[in-house]
């Protein structure tokens, strides 16, 4: 009997920040709003695929969807941390369902066209620079400090269960009902996640103090120089610039490799999205249960997970693909949960919007960047633009630890102790 009552505390060790009502409904509404969002983005590729038969024109997509995160998350980062957070965050999500009911309504009366999807994608990139950076600081006010390491790592592994659960779902709907109808769903989604937001009670939320309204450029400027001064927050800027511009182009390369490569089409690009899901919710599991962030793990991680995507370039059979993306999946969330806490226990309360405004700069602003490379370069050959951009990645990593690693004037040390669990 103790046995079992000790099994079943380990296990609730692992989802302790579920406890909290706060977390929990965020949790839950981002869960069903982001099945969702990867539903509808499924959808997106093949919609843009069937209008233009071009990689290119899908890598511009996702170069005009991430675009203005490119531009605007700094300005993002310093609205974060002015403005009250879940507020924000209504108004952010309620704009998504609006763009997700036109794209629906565009696409089912057969209006859509490849310059609307390019119109759209640039107002959802819009809405999500201001989105990301102010929900990933909302993180540490809803749970406090001590169960921030967990909250990270949790709000991580329902990013990738939806990741799952999102393109299946999609591949059943685009087969039986068609593309239109993951668009219709993705809009009905973001009512969860509003209502989410909208049930949270005010008294159970830590909030951060808020920066003082002075001059917008003036902020940032103060972010960038705090980061630039702080070695253990440089580092994991540099590796992420380099995983997010070189490596995470997934939304743009699980496409080409269905279409061009494997020839699979809807059905194995659900595959190719949920194995890498898979992969993503072990690797969540692992950190809620360790909750470990070691500028070592960082590294390593960000390394490992270049060398499989440069081998996930000569592959070409489905299972082996199947999985290397799975054991990417493992790997990139290893990287993406320890940089996100590094950032969220080393950064103080008023300067953390602007800190994680960087991180979404690097690591999504930076995607219109590497969406129109792999588009460009896979014109030419898709395995070859997979390793070229593996090797760009490797180069971007080892540069980045190298150039902190002389501004620490010595070796490689690890962060406060505040960071670890």
């Amino acid at each position: 009997m103790r046995s079992v009552l000790d099994s079943a505390r380990a296990v609730g060790h692992g989802f302790r920040a579920l406890s909290n009502r706060n977390f929990r409904l965020f949790w839950s509404g981002q869960l069903i709003s982001l099945a969702g969002t990867w539903m509808q983005d499924t959808a997106l590729a093949l919609l843009v695929l069937r209008l233009t038969n071009s990689p290119l024109a899908l890598g511009l997509t996702m170069t005009v969807r991430y675009a203005p995160a490119l531009f605007l998350s700094l300005i993002g980062g310093v609205l974060a941390d002015r403005l009250p957070k879940r507020a924000t965050l209504i108004g952010t999500q309620s704009t998504q369902l609006a763009v997700a009911l036109a794209l629906a309504v565009l696409t089912s009366t057969g209006a859509i066209s490849v310059v609307l999807v390019y119109a759209l994608a640039a107002v959802r990139g819009t809405v999500d620079a201001v989105d990301m950076p102010t929900r990933q600081a909302f993180i540490a006010e809803m749970v406090g400090r001590d169960e921030l390491p967990n909250a990270v790592a949790l709000n991580s592994m329902q990013f990738n269960v939806a990741r799952i659960i999102g393109p299946a779902i999609g591949a059943v709907v685009i087969a039986t009902a068609g593309i239109a109808v993951c668009f219709y769903l993705n809009a009905a989604s973001f009512v969860a996640v509003i209502v989410a937001y909208s049930a949270m009670r005010s008294a159970h939320l830590f909030p951060a103090p808020r920066a003082a309204h002075e001059g917008v450029l003036r902020q940032v400027r103060q972010g960038l120089r705090y980061a630039a001064a702080t070695p253990d927050v440089l580092v994991v800027l540099l590796v992420t610039a380099a995983v997010g511009t070189f490596g995470y182009n997934f939304q743009t390369m699980l496409p080409l490799l269905a279409t061009y490569v494997l020839h699979s089409g809807a059905t194995g690009l659900s595959l190719l999205l949920a194995s890498m899901g898979i992969g993503s919710v072990v690797a969540g599991l692992v950190v809620a249960y360790r909750g470990v962030a070691t500028e070592r793990l960082l590294l390593a991680s960000a390394g490992v997970f270049t060398g499989l995507l440069f081998v996930a370039g000569l592959s070409r059979w489905q299972p082996v693909t199947a999985i290397l993306v799975f054991l990417m999946g493992v790997c990139g969330v290893l990287f993406m949960t320890t940089a996100n806490t590094r950032l969220q226990l080393i950064v103080p309360g008023d300067m953390r919007g602007r800190v994680m405004g960087m991180y979404a700069l690097l690591f999504v602003g930076t995607t219109p960047i590497g969406s129109a490379l792999v588009g460009a370069l896979a014109e030419k050959s898709v395995p070859a633009m997979i390793m070229e951009m593996a090797g760009l990645c490797a180069l971007g990593i080892i540069g980045g630890w190298w150039y902190v690693r002389g501004k620490r004037s010595g070796p490689l040390v690890e962060a406060p102790e505040a960071v670890q669990d």
